[in-house]
């Protein structure tokens, strides 16, 4: 039974749309979710879901955009820590989503490979996680810097590319999974650091 109808100010109602979407979207794959399920679920008439989001396609991608800006708030730079548990911290916050979420990252990356509004959320992401490390690695001079830009980029995809397809078959533990990914990162960035740097 749909939840009764409250009056809300149009914020709090598309943030309350978003939720529902979020959840509709971690809980089912992409093409089984209905914008009529989620008006009922919200308890608005699908006009007004449709005045806020246009098509299931919007409503998914403002629920990727704010679970990406959520992903960044959690992924702490700490200067003190060193890099290993930087981007441990970081990989746990982004697995425990990614197992979490399932079918909405499964979509994004699948369903919705050729979407040019997911792929600008998901790049968005990618480089301001890029410019983030950038700020606490011991870099040299600009070569270095660029070299590690590069390595960088490369590993978030490799990660990316990795993890999605962890997501559709577990083939490790989910510990293993990030300790893969940070190892990966580690060995790539060792030749560029100072030693000990990447420790």
């Amino acid at each position: 039974m749909p939840p009764p109808r409250q009056r809300l100010t149009p914020a709090d109602r598309r943030a309350q749309l978003l939720s529902v979407g979020a959840r509709l979207f971690a809980e089912h794959p992409y093409e089984e979710v209905l914008m009529e399920e989620v008006a009922q679920r919200a308890g608005v008439s699908r006009a007004l879901l449709y005045r806020h989001f246009p098509s299931k396609q919007a409503l998914f991608a403002a629920v990727y955009q704010e679970a990406a800006d959520r992903l960044l708030a959690e992924t702490r730079i700490d200067p003190a820590a060193s890099l290993r548990e930087q981007l441990d911290q970081g990989m746990d916050v982004h697995l425990d989503y990614f197992v979490a979420n399932r079918n909405a990252v499964l979509a994004a990356n699948r369903v919705l490979a050729g979407d040019p509004v997911i792929q600008t959320i998901m790049t968005g992401e990618l480089d301001a996680l890029r410019a983030r490390l950038l700020t606490v690695l011991p870099l040299a001079d600009a070569t270095t810097r660029a070299a590690v830009s590069s390595v960088l980029k490369s590993w978030l995809v490799f990660v990316q590319v990795l993890v999605v397809d962890w997501l559709a078959e577990e083939t490790c533990s989910r510990d293993e999974m990030r300790d893969i990914c940070v190892g990966a990162v580690l060995g790539a960035l060792r030749p560029l650091l100072p030693e000990g740097a990447s420790a």
